[in-house]
């Protein structure tokens, strides 16, 4: 069998799941209950009518888990349905079940932003220079991931006030050069909340909140939020996997983000 893997090593761009109470806004926590092998033997015994414990190796039965969660806890593709109910000119938004398979297996690009202000917003002309800095031309269907300064806060207590977010201009033309799925390490593709809502409140310009994903009225794509480890990526020459679970008309669905770096 031929090892596609030769010469290439995984990157895990995903975080984990877990009940830390820092990864999202209080409402939206995920939480997840945990069963050990002897908290399982109820449902065992349930299952199989006269089983003794006894009789299972180690007296156990299974572990498991039961979540809590929306699908934009953890690393999440946001699907167009999610920013608004019509896309491309007015077509029924669609589900993150109907995502192109051939959006989520292509090459990457990194957008190292690290250094951009918390709250900053980038337009396409701060897009057009780090590409320039790094040499590299966007084709068709290319994955942009930026590279901000919440990576690092993943799990802190600051974790959702830090990064740049990326403005509706800016998303905009990313996407027509083509890119159908972009990713953030920070919290959302926009700019924390905490920042949109003082501009807000100080200019009552609606059109500020969400901005970045609400470019997908106009043209459909998927969006990645709370990736990992981007700054142990090149700027270029890899791939990203990030195909998403098939949740039925679901505004997203969690990936398991892994980029494919040559050796």
């Amino acid at each position: 069998m031929m090892n596609l893997l030769a010469g290439r090593r995984l990157v895990d761009l995903s975080v984990t799941l877990d009940n830390n109470p820092y990864t999202d806004p209080p409402p939206l926590l995920p939480k997840i209950e945990y069963m050990d092998h002897q908290q399982g033997w109820p449902e065992m015994a349930a299952m199989f009518p006269g089983l003794e414990k006894h009789q299972m190796p180690g007296e156990e039965a299974w572990a498991s888990e039961r979540l809590t969660v929306t699908p934009h806890n953890g690393t999440h593709m946001d699907a167009p349905w999610h920013y608004s109910s019509t896309t491309n000119g007015g077509e029924p938004a669609f589900g993150i079940d109907e995502l192109p398979l051939e959006w989520c297996l292509r090459p990457g690009v990194r957008l190292d932003f690290r250094d951009a202000p918390d709250g900053a917003i980038l337009q396409p002309d701060d897009l057009r220079r780090a590409l320039a800095r790094i040499g590299y031309t966007l084709s068709p269907l290319d994955i942009v991931l930026i590279n901000t300064a919440a990576g690092a806060r993943y799990g802190q207590p600051d974790y959702l006030q830090r990064g740049c977010g990326i403005g509706r201009e800016a998303t905009l033309w990313l996407l027509e050069q083509g890119v159908r799925v972009v990713g953030t390490d920070a919290w959302s593709w926009d700019a924390p909340f905490s920042y949109t809502r003082e501009r807000f409140l100080a200019s009552g310009d609606a059109g500020l909140i969400w901005e970045g994903h609400k470019a997908g009225r106009d043209i459909a794509y998927g969006q990645m939020e709370k990736l990992s480890n981007l700054d142990k990526l090149p700027d270029s020459g890899f791939w990203v996997s990030c195909f998403p679970y098939k949740i039925q008309r679901g505004s997203a669905g969690f990936i398991r983000a892994v980029a494919i770096v040559e050796d």
